[in-house]
């Protein structure tokens, strides 16, 4: 996004007998450990496996399975390298281990500065104070490489993370962190460049003496009927919150940790967070998505609002999503102050988002026309109008519009709750003329889906993008005959096409876009826009055909409104098994990632992680139960 186009040492024998007398998992962990081979500071359960500096308070590397099943993904963290000034002990009690890191120049028999105490699935780090030496702060060295840890919590106006906390670790859980000195503020930072993340605990202080974090190692994920112990929900359980990250540079959610905070993804971050039990203590995902929005409000930057050079005007997909975002943080407990402080605000989105109606049809539209061919060679001076920009969507965009739909009427029950009641009858009549007018607009009867876009000179743009239609189906925008028949197409297509690779996930479009209509014709077809005029050779790359877990969700629940069960299954769990093995978040030797890839599973992705890629996870709710979902979360159900 503004940043979006720029670019062992095997343990040893005996270390593998100590690990096998206490987890079945020890030849996998004996060959996997690195560098380091200190039994004494190895500790091994079901929910942790971690190994202590033999040098200094720090871990060496850190793994957790939330669901407490032994299972093992990626190393976590790494060291800052060698580090020396303290002695260390160990003992072993029972099931518990506890390191001790003193001070060399402190007396050996005072108070260790350091100690870290693990069992089951909880690890304690305690400092104690010395008056002679200051305790350093216990510190985590996040490698985003091998992991895209997060940490989510709310910053305290010094800048500093407040307590409690969550630390996240896509595909793997999450850690719940609390203190007995709630006051104390984390330092939390990241680099795009290094694709590192720190987070520092303090130590003790002269008046706080004796200072205890407690991470607990936890699944956090919806209650859902029917799924008991079914192991094909084991993704789910353990990544149900991987949408959701936090990059403390911006102190704002994210693409990732490291990466781009885009205002046209709040809603899929606030959708995830309506649903999700507290994180930790009070601290739920919402307050974090509130005060993501907070900073909008104040007037804050997020990608997809005007900026030089990549867009003239805010991009159609990002007033709706912020008001969408806002929506459900209006609805959670506690809101209706929220909503009283920033209902103008809130307001003044929408209303700048209808203000593009230049010619009164009621669709929303876009400042760049969208037409064929206005696309200049390499890289692009703006962006299209939405978050598909590679693609040349402009003008009158089905997917900004659908998104438009459902923030009217989520704007409607915001005006009705702060009594706005001319508001409130404003905003239903306008989503209804929206409504009447999408279909019209949108219908391709040459394939018998949605196209695209509309742009300015008239003609619609129609590649079989399967998330328009989805979307539109989904928001209750195409009645449940058309909406049937319009997938009897898309999935008569897909077959035609052999795209069978559902752990992939899907591709946004099914044939590849003209060249006309591509984007970024930097990298000979990287971007999706090839040099044969056909463009076969930007077909499969990134936006243009890639398969990718972004935006799967909304085929996903079109086929579950519509009934179709066994169809949206079939893709529904090859995704689950690929997110079991983190297969959207790694990494080739070159530094090309799986957030997308050719449809034979060559990655061309580069975030490392991509949030939205995990918004599909959504499905699992919906295929479950419609029950689960808030009362206005669906702007109208019209599948009748």
């Amino acid at each position: 996004m503004l940043e979006r186009r720029r670019f062992v040492k095997t343990a040893s024998m005996a270390a593998a007998g100590v690990i096998a007398s206490r987890h079945p998992l020890a030849a996998q962990i004996a060959a996997r450990s690195t560098v380091h081979n200190d039994t004494r500071l190895h500790y091994v359960s079901d929910s942790i496996e971690a190994q202590f500096s033999a040098t200094a308070p720090e871990f060496l590397s850190l793994h957790i399975d939330g669901l407490g099943k032994g299972r093992r993904g990626a190393n976590i963290l790494q060291s800052l390298g060698p580090m020396s000034g303290y002695l260390v002990s160990a003992s072993r009690s029972g099931s518990t281990l506890r390191v001790e890191y003193r001070s060399n120049l402190a007396d050996a028999a005072s108070r260790p500065m350091w100690t870290v105490e693990c069992s089951g699935n909880k690890i304690v780090l305690s400092s104690a104070w010395n008056p002679n030496v200051q305790p350093a702060p216990f510190s985590f060295h996040f490698n985003l490489n091998q992991a895209h840890s997060t940490v989510l919590a709310l910053f305290r106006k010094d800048g500093l993370l407040a307590l409690p906390a969550l630390m996240h670790v896509p595909g793997q859980g999450s850690m719940r962190l609390t203190a007995n000195v709630p006051s104390f503020g984390l330092t939390y930072d990241s680099s795009r460049s290094q694709q590192t993340a720190d987070l520092s605990l303090p130590g003790a202080t002269l008046p706080f003496q004796t200072v205890a974090y407690t991470l607990e190692v936890v699944a956090i994920y919806p209650n859902l009927p029917g799924i008991g112990g079914d192991a094909c929900f084991d993704p789910f359980r353990r990544g149900w919150l991987d949408v959701l990250q936090l990059n403390p540079t911006v102190q704002a959610l994210a693409n990732n940790t490291a990466s781009d905070s885009c205002a046209f993804c709040y809603y899929e971050f606030a959708d995830i967070a309506a649903l999700s039990p507290p994180l930790v203590g009070e601290l739920t995902a919402l307050a974090i998505v509130r005060q993501t929005l907070d900073r909008i409000l104040a007037g804050g930057f997020a990608y997809g609002m005007p900026a030089v050079p990549d867009h003239p005007g805010t991009t159609s997909d990002t007033y709706p999503s912020l008001v969408i975002a806002a929506a459900n943080c209006a609805r959670d407990g506690g809101g209706e102050e929220w909503l009283k402080t920033n209902y103008e605000g809130i307001r003044s989105w929408t209303e700048s988002m209808l203000a593009t109606d230049n010619n009164g049809n009621g669709l929303i539209k876009y400042c760049v026309s969208g037409n064929s061919s206005i696309w200049p060679n390499g890289n692009p001076p703006y962006r299209p109008s939405n978050w598909w920009d590679t693609i040349g969507f402009g003008y009158e965009d089905a997917y900004g519009n659908a998104l438009a739909y459902r923030a009217l009427r989520n704007m409607a029950m915001m005006a009705k709750r702060a009594g706005k009641d001319a508001d409130y009858a404003r905003y239903l009549a306008i989503a209804q003329k929206l409504r009447d007018a999408y279909f019209k607009c949108f219908f391709d009867p040459a394939t018998g889906v949605l196209g695209g876009w509309r742009s300015k000179d008239g003609h619609l743009h129609d590649f079989y993008f399967l998330f328009v239609s989805g979307i539109a189906i989904h928001y209750g925008l195409i009645r449940k005959a058309q909406a049937n028949a319009i997938m009897d197409k898309l999935l008569a297509k897909m077959r035609e096409v052999g795209y069978t690779n559902f752990h992939l996930g899907l591709p946004g479009n099914l044939i590849t876009v003209a060249l006309p209509d591509c984007v970024d014709k930097r990298g000979k077809g990287r971007f999706g826009c090839g040099v044969r005029p056909d463009n076969s050779d930007g077909f499969e790359n990134y936006e243009n055909g890639g398969a990718t877990g972004a935006f799967a969700f909304f085929t996903l629940a079109a086929l579950y409104d519509l009934g179709r069960k066994q169809e949206a299954d079939k893709i529904l769990f090859a995704m689950l098994d690929e997110y079991d093995k983190n297969g959207f978040s790694q990494r080739t030797a070159d530094g090309l990632s799986t957030d997308w890839r050719r449809w034979d599973g060559t990655p061309t992705g580069y975030e490392g992680l991509l949030t939205d890629d995990y918004y599909a996870m959504l499905a699992v709710p919906l295929r479950q139960s419609e029950i689960v979902w808030k009362s206005s979360y669906r702007p109208a159900t019209n599948l009748t």
